[in-house]
């Protein structure tokens, strides 16, 4: 079960450094309302400018922590509980522009994703 928790973290972890520092100016086929960046999708979901480097923040933070929590466990918890936050609320964010499930799709998987990583590294305490 570790490798496994592990394996998710990683994949969390890449997953939100991608989006965030690599892919964030460019369309992709899940932005909501068909954005053409991520700032652009705040926008559209009705978020003020402020949110955006806010979640940006909580984001790029968690995803190092998850990383250095390889390492360092007591760091893994709390990261993944605030990527599971974050990303339950792009789900209702998602829902509430009626975005297609497509759209939702990573949001889904990255909210599983961190749940199993909170339960896990909680029972390993």
């Amino acid at each position: 079960m570790h490798y496994i928790l592990i394996l998710l973290q990683l994949i969390v972890a890449f997953g939100l450094l991608n989006v965030w520092l690599i892919r964030s100016d460019k369309k992709t086929d899940y932005r909501g309302c068909n954005s053409s960046s991520l700032k652009n999708e705040f926008a559209a979901y009705g978020l003020p400018l402020w949110s955006f480097y806010v979640v940006g923040f909580l984001k790029i933070t968690s995803a190092i922590l998850l990383l250095l929590g390889i390492w360092k466990p007591f760091l893994v918890f709390p990261a993944a509980l605030v990527v599971s936050v974050l990303m339950a609320g792009a789900l209702v964010l998602h829902i509430k522009v009626e975005d297609p499930f497509k759209k939702w799709v990573p949001a889904l998987i990255m909210l599983i994703f961190s749940l199993i990583i909170c339960l896990g590294s909680f029972y390993q305490f």
